[in-house]
């Protein structure tokens, strides 16, 4: 079976994921996160202070890989429209980041609430990003 990989669809697809990162760790529930993360404001000012481009660069390849990946199973499943992006989006969420993730909890020992805060964020992206690969042939 022959398929075309929309690329400019996976690059925005991406960057919209990057967007809802920054808001989704940033005023929407940044404050939450970093209480359950344990951080304190000298380790923030540590981080900060090393600059965060590198982390940034990396996070937006990975961000890139999940896009393309998942154009992927979209063409695979034959997604079409919301439901099929939000159908697509939840199933890749549920089977790889639900259960991948559970390890943090089970034998890291983070709260259940930033398990959750963490894996209802990759729903978000995922539902974005399928319905920009979706919608865009």
């Amino acid at each position: 079976m022959e398929y075309a990989i929309n690329y400019l669809a996976v690059l925005v697809a991406a960057i919209a994921s990057m967007i809802i990162e920054s808001l989704w760790y940033g005023p929407l529930f940044g404050k939450v996160w970093i209480s359950l993360m344990g951080f304190t404001e000298e380790k923030i000012k540590e981080v900060k202070a090393k600059g965060m481009s590198k982390t940034y660069a990396v996070a937006f390849l990975g961000s890139l890989v999940t896009a393309y990946v998942l154009a992927h199973f979209a063409i695979r499943w034959g997604a079409a429209g919301v439901g099929g992006a939000f159908e697509l989006a939840f199933w890749i969420w549920l089977g790889f980041i639900v259960t991948t993730m559970l390890g943090s909890v089970l034998w890291e020992g983070k709260p259940v609430k930033l398990y959750i805060l963490n894996t209802v964020y990759y729903l978000v992206s995922f539902f974005v990003m399928a319905i920009i690969l979706v919608s865009w042939k």
